[in-house]
């Protein structure tokens, strides 16, 4: 089982018209954590609370996307 938490981090590279932009969503509070959703020509990244709720969203259209990397915070044993 992943045990989500502070520190989870998803960063996103897309096309902007020539351009490549970079966007960062992170787990910004201790329990929260970042899912990444794909459907119907969009992927949303989104940070959740433990109960499900999110907190912010960010919608891309995947045609647009360079790439998409998850960075899992450190886990502490």
């Amino acid at each position: 089982m992943n045990s989500y938490m502070k520190g989870d981090w998803v960063e996103i590279v897309i096309d902007a018209g020539g351009t490549p932009r970079t966007y960062e969503i992170r787990a910004t509070r201790a329990g929260r954590r970042v899912d990444v959703t794909t459907r119907r020509g969009l992927v949303e990244v989104s940070e959740v609370t433990r109960t499900g709720t999110p907190v912010r969203t960010a919608r891309f259209m995947s045609s647009r996307i360079l790439a998409l990397v998850e960075h899992p915070a450190d886990e502490v044993s």
